[in-house]
């Protein structure tokens, strides 16, 4: 593959084919839209759980990006449950709930803020315990935690937040964040971008606005990833990176946007599920892996599957990121 570089502002995105040193690296697994392999494909879940567990000394985090589930229903809890209970204790895991992981009965996506069985079989009392929990907004729910991570000498503050997330999160968002100000933040979420690499808004699809949470209002009112950019991630200095999943279309989407401060926020979309263009048995078992190097001042963004044991080399799915502004201290 030839080297391209992409100028977006005064940062620059170099996509290439190459792979970076081990030495020094800090390794997150990003895990979107598990939803099919809950419902029809649990042996590709296998197949990716299976690889964490292997690679689990050399990963940081994992982070999954909403969508848990297809159906919303026991069933499909309970398989996904097993699956991520296995990484109990080897590596630290951030879950995010997804318009299919919500719903007044199987089947209904987000037509209400209903989460019971998320929070059954992820229960706070048992997630608590492990390695990097926080803290919670709403007392006995994981819809919306905070997890903090050190790698040498990088803190880490790892941000997850509920399916279009309500005035009030984002006012408890708000204030963790202003609360760690020496950490890095991750903010986690399901639908923030959109496919065409801007942030998810008026006119685009699969807005939270459209789902039965969307007639909510005052502190209940839900936000989409316009919003949550304009009410939370640019304010903040610290908050450099926001991972989310759930649109469909390509599934991708890459964008660097500048925060109040003058800093980069790398904001990235990845979503492998069926009904994404292309896309085979769910997701044929994708996911991404991002690799901070501070030696070399790279990010480095790959899309591999465990499943088949393959790399996708398109520059959208592939590519490094030059001279990203990733300062502990403001």
């Amino acid at each position: 593959m030839t080297p391209r570089i992409l100028l977006l502002g005064l940062f620059g995105i170099l996509i290439n084919a190459c792979t970076p040193k081990a030495e020094e690296e800090i390794t997150f697994v990003l895990l979107p839209d598990t939803q099919t392999y809950a419902e029809k494909y649990p042996d590709i879940l296998d197949a990716q759980i299976n690889w964490i567990e292997q690679e689990a000394a050399n990963i940081a985090m994992v982070i999954q990006q909403g969508d848990l589930t297809q159906n919303n229903n026991e069933e499909e809890w309970q398989l996904v449950r097993n699956a991520f209970r296995r990484l109990d204790d080897k590596v630290p895991y951030v879950l995010a709930v997804g318009n299919h992981d919500m719903g007044s009965e199987p089947g209904k996506f987000a037509d209400v803020r209903n989460t019971t069985l998320f929070n059954t079989f992820f229960p706070v009392a048992h997630m608590a315990k492990l390695p990097a929990f926080g803290g919670i907004f709403e007392e006995g729910r994981l819809d919306n935690a905070y997890y903090l991570l050190e790698t040498g000498d990088y803190k880490w503050l790892v941000l997850s937040l509920e399916f279009g997330p309500r005035e009030s999160v984002l006012v408890w968002a708000n204030d963790v964040v202003a609360d760690h100000p020496d950490r890095l933040v991750i903010l986690n979420t399901h639908s923030y971008m959109y496919s065409d690499s801007t942030r998810q808004g008026h006119g685009d699809y699969w807005r939270p606005q459209g789902y039965g949470i969307g007639k909510d209002t005052a502190t209940h009112a839900v936000n989409d990833g316009e919003q949550i950019w304009q009410k939370l991630v640019k304010k903040h200095p610290n908050i450099r990176f926001v991972f989310s999943g759930h649109v469909l279309n390509s599934g991708v989407g890459t964008l660097v946007s500048i925060n109040e401060a003058g800093f980069p926020v790398y904001q990235f979309l990845a979503n492998f599920q069926e009904g994404v263009t292309g896309t085979v048995n769910g997701g044929n078992g994708w996911l991404r892996i991002l690799k901070v190097n501070p030696k070399e001042n790279n990010l480095f963004i790959t899309t591999y599957s465990p499943y088949v044991n393959a790399y996708r080399e398109e520059e959208a799915h592939q590519f490094q990121i030059r001279y990203p502004y990733l300062k502990t201290g403001y």
